[in-house]
């Protein structure tokens, strides 16, 4: 539930046309909901504009399902991440085949509407094509969150002539997410040709130094242009969330 459904909840008790007993039905769940396995906070749209967010990871294709359909009962769209193939099918099943969009290179589902974009713009830049799956879960998350994204795919630095070719696309932005793996030296460089936010996000694409994305991570950490911030490795979700808030 979130702000607008609770002041037509209150708006139509002072009107009269709620009873008091029908209000506290339909607040009962607020601020959490105990499933047993599970304890959603249904509060979290009141408190940051954009309902809970389920990871799949570690978790069963029946919890996910059970979790998810009591979420949408109060929010219009929900998002869950990092998603198994035939997850979606299980969660169809419980909350309807009409509800349940997605995103099978970005691992996530959207359960509910995905809404018009209405917010600023927001560019998702990549260094290569094998971080397209963090890139967008980045992006999807952004526009589950309802912001324009232009996707700049494949202009790392091992041809940066290819970025440099994006600059205007990249000064439209009102912020940037740079995802990038191997050597991570891509958001310093887009840093360093806007006054826009960068949301630097290390993958764990690379051969052996890298590490996982241990050396991206650093690297990123180190960068010499300011303004870039950093989150942790293939953290699309909350590089995409990040620069939602931002972009309010």
């Amino acid at each position: 539930m979130d702000r607008r459904q609770v002041e037509s909840v209150l708006r139509r008790l002072r009107a009269g046309k709620l009873s008091v007993g029908a209000a506290m039905e339909s607040l009962r769940s607020l601020p959490f909901e105990d499933l047993g396995f599970a304890t959603l906070d249904t509060h979290r749209a009141m408190r940051r504009g954009f309902p809970e967010a389920v990871y799949c990871a570690g978790k069963s294709d029946a919890q996910v399902a059970e979790i998810l359909g009591r979420l949408a009962k109060h929010h219009r769209t929900v998002l869950a991440t990092r998603v198994r193939p035939g997850t979606a099918k299980v969660v169809a099943t419980r909350v309807g085949d009409g509800k349940v969009r997605e995103f099978p290179e970005a691992r996530m589902l959207v359960v509910g509407l995905m809404p018009n974009a209405r917010r600023g713009r927001i560019a998702i830049v990549t260094a290569g094509t094998s971080d397209l799956p963090v890139a967008e879960e980045a992006a999807v998350t952004a526009e589950a969150m309802g912001h324009r994204v232009d996707r700049i795919y494949d202009v790392g630095v091992a041809g940066v002539h290819r970025v440099l070719d994006k600059r205007k696309r990249l000064e439209r932005a009102s912020v940037i997410v740079v995802v990038a793996g191997m050597e991570g030296a891509l958001p310093s460089v887009v840093s360093g040709l806007v006054d826009i936010p960068v949301i630097a996000v290390p993958t764990s694409v690379g051969y052996g130094a890298s590490f996982d994305g241990l050396a991206a991570l650093l690297a990123m950490m180190n960068a010499c242009s300011p303004g870039v911030a950093v989150v942790n490795i293939d953290n699309g979700f909350g590089a995409g969330y990040l620069a939602a808030m931002l972009d309010r």
